[in-house]
């Protein structure tokens, strides 16, 4: 490992995780991960901003020592999760006088979940700040940016915001800036999708305070930093408005082919109709896709054949996702086929208790789709159409 500069007297110590695919046990991690950690020295203090996950603590201790830091005088956690603070008991080990400084809710939780003792912290509030000689950190309380503790952390002098999980990605890069801003489009548009978007109607108002800061830099906890944050703020000014697209998104799941063919009806009618449509067969795709394509979808069509008395469980699980997500979709549907009952498209609507969408009429059909299905389908496209119209999106 080696530490990389920022500014003079501002230096990245953190870790890569090159081979780490799924985190939490759920998101999938297509180009790994980082675990950014900072180092700022001032005039008369040295503060550390977060630290890395625990697997990786190695790694900040020798770019720690490597650097020649005998003395850490505070350590900043912005976020309490064991992948930003989890190396935290370590380094306060080596660095017996360090102090933690967070805000009460981080505090308590870095109690619970790693057992700081209560005496080793220094809290703020919003708009606190810490001087370290030459260099100020300002704190800004932000919570629900993923965790009701989290905070981001300012370096005033050199106007870098240390923005915790807020305008990152995960992404394993020796890259230090980003360079394709392409490519760090859509893998923050992933990452928002996967983690930011149920706190969109928070995370509108910290957008517009972060852009009152004018920060030159924007440096995250996972992926590479951005020396245009104008980018990545229009980009979540976008996400987190109410705006949709004239897009149709449909996981779907077919059993013997019947709900298959109801799918593919179904998106050429759309297609003919002028709309994006977006399929995804739910036993091959990456579920970090499916919320990237929630992010601005109108409409939402989920296809589910029927076992035993419900919704395939694959459908099942990707219907909990989408609405513990809570995209800004407008509009839902169900359709799909069954063998002898079952409540399928009850259960599925009942799930989306969540997502403030219009739902239409189910179409659920006996066995293998007829002509009346496919006319049915034809009528819900006409539908979807109208919808889309509506909100002057075609």
């Amino acid at each position: 490992m080696v530490s990389r500069e920022l500014v003079p007297g501002v230096s990245w110590v953190g870790a890569y995780d090159f081979d780490r695919r799924i985190f939490d046990e759920l998101v999938p991690l297509p180009e790994g991960t980082t675990y950014n950690a900072y180092l700022v020295k001032g005039s008369e203090k040295t503060a550390l901003i977060d630290t890395v996950d625990p697997t990786k603590e190695y790694d900040l201790i020798s770019n720690l020592v490597k650097l020649g830091v005998e003395k850490i005088d505070y350590i900043v956690i912005n976020h309490a999760e064991q992948d930003h603070a989890g190396s935290l008991p370590m380094v306060l080990e080596f660095y017996p006088d360090a102090q933690v400084v967070t805000n009460a809710k981080c505090r308590d939780l870095l109690i619970a979940l790693l057992h700081v003792p209560a005496d080793r912290f220094i809290l703020i509030e919003d708009n606190g700040i810490l001087s370290l000689g030459d260099r100020t950190l300002k704190f800004l309380i932000t919570p629900w940016t993923h965790w009701p503790e989290t905070q981001l952390t300012f370096l005033v002098e050199d106007r870098i915001l240390f923005s915790c999980d807020l305008f990152g990605f995960h992404a394993a890069t020796t890259e230090l800036f980003v360079k394709d801003e392409g490519w760090a489009y859509r893998s923050a548009k992933r990452y928002y999708a996967e983690i930011m978007m149920p706190f969109r109607n928070s995370i509108k108002g910290y957008v517009e305070r972060v852009r009152a800061l004018d920060p030159a830099i924007i440096a995250p906890s996972h992926g590479p930093l951005t020396k245009n944050p104008k980018m990545i703020l229009d980009a979540y000014a976008d996400w987190t408005s109410d705006a949709v697209k004239n897009e149709v998104v449909i996981p779907y799941v077919s059993m013997h082919g019947s709900t298959a063919k109801m799918v593919d009806h179904l998106m050429g009618a759309l297609v003919s109709r002028g709309i994006v449509v977006k399929p995804f067969n739910l036993t091959k795709t990456d579920t970090g896709e499916l919320a990237f394509a929630l992010v601005d979808a109108a409409t939402i069509v989920i296809a589910a054949p029927t076992v035993l008395f419900g919704p395939h469980p694959v459908v099942v699980s990707a219907t909990y996702l989408a609405n513990a997500l809570r995209p800004k979709t407008r509009f839902a549907a169900v359709i799909g086929s069954y063998g002898w009952g079952g409540k399928t498209a009850d259960t599925i609507t009942k799930m989306l208790d969540h997502v403030k969408v219009e739902v239409m009429p189910p179409i659920m059909v006996l066995g293998e789709p007829d002509e009346k299905t496919m006319q049915a389908l034809d009528r819900l496209a006409d539908e979807i159409l109208k919808k889309h119209k509506e909100l002057n999106i075609v």
